[in-house]
């Protein structure tokens, strides 16, 4: 299976273009990636413009389909912060050498399902039937991440897998066409339809017992970290403190499912399964030395590590916690 060569290389020639740029200057406006179907408290400051209140300057947000491309976007200097981005694609751009650095943990929610179509005939006791077949993965993003660790905890040969690479909206489609015989992914609407077309490959449960877990972080540029600290610092605040008043209201979830592009039961349901950590949290169980984040990112970072971009001996210089200080 070839994995994103040809992207990794762009990846990289954008984050030398990137990490020229010396000009220092003051943001008179920020651009933050977010995701559709991904339900935050953070959607109410968004809205209701705290963001930019607090902040100073207008805060523009810009929906992806995946994490991959809010890296792209923030190389090509399009895009100042990426709230939520997967870990995974973070990882990959790191290993790649791009410019950017991890400040926070956006959530922490259930690994990624992926969905064996019905008919197939292929569960977690025989998943070694999925050799051979194709499954539609949206390569180099959490889902993919999940998806990788699945196939370990399962033995299957991910090279005798024929990976399709999707973003979740069409992978659901392919799934319910017969295109692919599996199907990874997330996002509310996206899961939904793959949830109809089939079964999950693990329970919520194996997944646990394997170890697998995943959360998405707060990224950003180099640059913009360096040239505008309280902005960033502003911006961490105000999410933090969204995370911490939501009380999962009517008519909070309203407003979520609104600006999320889902209906308010989805919403619920979705949230239920999310953990928003504080900053304390964050410093005392995620960032210190055993800590979740510290040891999921050497994890990932082995995971994703090809011989053009190996895993790092320390991450350490691609996380900055400063900011949640």
């Amino acid at each position: 299976m070839n994995l994103r060569k040809t992207a990794v290389n762009a990846l990289t020639a954008a984050a030398m273009v990137v990490a020229g740029t010396t000009a220092a200057q003051a943001a008179d406006e920020v651009n933050v990636a977010f995701f559709l179907e991904w339900a935050t408290p953070n959607q109410i400051p968004k809205v209701m413009k705290t963001y930019d209140d607090e902040m100073g300057v207008p805060v523009n947000w810009t929906n992806f389909d995946a994490g991959t491309q809010m890296t792209e976007a923030m190389l090509a200097g399009d895009i100042d912060i990426s709230y939520s981005q997967g870990l995974a694609p973070f990882i990959n751009a790191v290993n790649a050498n791009a410019p950017i650095k991890l400040v926070s943990i956006a959530v922490q929610y259930p690994a990624n399902d992926c969905v064996v179509r019905t008919g197939e005939g292929i569960d977690s006791s025989n998943a070694s039937e999925l050799e051979g077949k194709a499954v539609a993965v949206p390569l180099a993003t959490m889902a993919d991440y999940s998806f990788r660790m699945m196939m370990r905890a399962l033995d299957v040969d991910v090279s005798e897998v024929n990976v399709i690479d999707q973003v979740p909206a069409d992978a659901a489609v392919s799934l319910a066409d017969g295109a692919v015989a599996m199907a990874c992914g997330y996002g509310a609407d996206s899961m939904a339809k793959m949830y109809e077309a089939g079964e999950v490959l693990m329970t919520p449960e194996q997944k646990e017992e394997a170890g697998i877990i995943s959360f998405d972080v707060v990224s950003v540029t180099e640059k913009f970290a360096q040239e505008n600290p309280d902005l960033l610092r502003t911006f961490l605040d105000v999410t933090h403190s969204a995370n911490a008043s939501f009380t999962g209201s009517d008519d909070e979830l309203m407003v979520i499912a609104k600006d999320a592009g889902l209906d308010v039961d989805t919403t619920k349901a979705q949230m239920a399964d999310f953990i928003f950590p504080s900053a304390e949290d964050q410093l005392d169980n995620y960032f210190n030395a055993d800590g979740l984040a510290t040891a999921a990112i050497g994890v990932v970072g082995q995971a994703f590590a090809t011989d053009e971009n190996p895993a790092r001996d320390d991450y350490a210089a691609t996380i900055d916690t400063s900011f949640l200080k």
